[in-house]
């Protein structure tokens, strides 16, 4: 990729200047403007294996790939919900794990998979789902933030206690285990839920303000509908 530039605030678009000949991959619905010259085409990517993994991590069953033809292409990507978008380094030996939906856009070096919680508490009760996306390979991968990002680098051993759904992206260095809020008045009475996220490192962790589920949750309520 020739550079990229991320704009608009809280409402972020990424804008991508590709070479010629050079091709993007985003989720379906993403691209939110391009030059004539890039060239469009849906994909599983990977068959049937691949389109089953993307059903289960709650993304878009195909994807979208865009090459620049016959010179250097411009490309958006819009995110869908307000925050930020993140440009991550993806190398063979470092990984990332991300929220499921997080994936937004990459260069088609990256691979986009299926990564399962190794421990089923940590996925039936810890917000960040049992399903969640590794980015793998190498080249840039632009990932979605609810809200604004926070990032802490955490020593070998270090732990930080994350509220469910907070956790939006982790080296995958980094371990993920779920623990019960202690004592059932903090459980039931407290408003904080009943399970927290504990993440260890060694690993770069970066923590989301604004869970879109907090939000749906949060206007819910206020929604009148028809009877």
């Amino acid at each position: 990729m020739k550079s990229y530039e991320i704009k608009g605030g809280n409402l972020p678009v990424v804008i991508c200047n590709v070479y010629a000949g050079e091709t993007l991959i985003t989720e379906s619905g993403a691209m939110s403007w391009m030059s004539p010259n890039m060239k469009m085409e849906t994909s599983s990517n990977g068959g049937i294996g691949k389109l089953l993994g993307r059903a289960l991590s709650g993304d878009t069953l195909f994807q979208n790939r865009y090459t620049a033809m016959g010179g250097d292409g411009l490309i958006a990507f819009a995110s869908s919900f307000p925050g930020e978008i993140r440009a991550v380094e993806i190398t063979q030996d470092k990984p990332m794990i991300v929220q499921k939906s997080a994936f937004l856009a990459s260069e088609a070096t990256v691979n986009l998979d299926i990564f399962f919680r190794k421990k089923i508490g940590a996925g039936l009760f810890g917000g960040e789902g049992f399903i969640m996306q590794k980015l793998s390979g190498n080249g840039t991968a632009f990932i979605e933030i609810d809200g604004s990002a926070v990032e802490y680098n955490l020593g070998a051993g270090q732990e930080i206690i994350v509220d469910t759904g907070y956790l939006a992206a982790m080296d995958s260095t980094c371990t993920m285990d779920i623990v019960t809020v202690p004592g059932v008045k903090n459980m039931f009475l407290g408003g904080e839920g009943i399970f927290n996220t504990i993440v260890k490192g060694p690993g770069k962790v970066i923590l989301q303000t604004m869970p879109i589920n907090n939000v749906a949750n949060a206007i819910a309520p206020y929604i009148i509908t028809d009877k």
